[in-house]
């Protein structure tokens, strides 16, 4: 089994040096793809309530793009309300949110492939009837790696943890710049 990112040429690779493996797409991965069509949905509406005359509805969603896209289950109270609000006024932007909310199901554990595939299926051609160019994007690209997303259901494998234990490597060696001993680095680290 080869979990991993949805780029091309990692796939070419594992295919290339191990033509054995069973390629399986991180849901760590997937879910951030359809985050990134989430927070493109939220940057357009938030372009053009910039340029409305009354700033009230700007200043209004300002502060939203986190409580689109953490866990409901992670939302803070101001962040709660602010979804609250936005659920409210409806429109592409609670699509937007309820599309992405809508896929959350299909990693949750509880599926088989078969079931999970079912759930799949629904889920791009909502996507795709969603009038929403990120989502209709989106449910294109689920539709060709079907089969991948669907062995990461079945394996029940995914690169978060190791995804997160980069993310803080990264940041220790970033606040590492500017320390010349090993020592000072070290005292950091701890």
């Amino acid at each position: 089994l080869a979990a991993m990112d949805m780029w091309k040429p990692f796939r070419n690779s594992v295919k290339k040096n191990a033509p054995k493996a069973r390629i399986v797409f991180d849901k760590f991965h997937i879910m951030g793809h359809l985050g990134d069509a989430l927070d493109e949905v939220r940057r357009d509406l938030w372009q053009q309530l910039r340029r409305l005359p009354d700033g009230r509805w700007a200043k209004d969603f300002k502060g939203s793009r986190w409580a689109l896209l953490k866990n409901p289950e992670d939302l803070t109270e101001n962040q709660s309300a602010q979804l609250a609000k936005i659920r409210r006024n409806r429109g592409g932007i609670w699509r937007a949110y309820e599309m992405k909310e809508q896929f959350r199901p299909i990693f949750a554990g509880a599926l088989d492939r078969d079931e999970a595939a079912v759930l799949l299926d629904r889920w791009c051609a909502r996507a795709q009837r969603s009038r929403l160019a990120p989502f209709i994007k989106a449910a294109k690209t689920m539709r060709h790696r079907r089969d991948l997303i669907l062995n990461a259901v079945e394996h029940g494998i995914s690169n978060g943890r190791v995804e997160g234990l980069n993310t803080k490597v990264r940041l220790i060696i970033r606040r590492a710049y500017g320390f010349h001993t090993a020592d000072a680095a070290l005292a950091l680290v701890m």
